[in-house]
């Protein structure tokens, strides 16, 4: 039994403090994006009903691509 290789330990401590800081960073990246979406929408919407139907439109159809491209790449 002393002839088979042991395992190495693992380093607990790097994994440990990278899972400690993964959640503020997702929590930093979301409010950030919040933030740009909430300015970009402010900003569309001072432009006026008819750039706001044509953003809208234009965000349906690049949904409907990416659904479609997923399904296709699924199967």
């Amino acid at each position: 039994m002393d002839d088979l290789p042991r395992p190495r330990p693992a380093l607990l401590a790097e994994d440990a403090l990278l899972g400690l800081l993964l959640p503020f960073w997702h929590l930093v990246i979301g409010a950030f994006v919040l933030f740009v979406v909430v300015v970009s929408v402010a900003r569309l919407a001072r432009r006026g009903r008819s750039r706001m139907t044509t953003a809208l439109l234009v965000t349906a159809a690049a949904i409907v691509g990416f659904a479609v491209v997923g399904v296709l790449l699924e199967g």
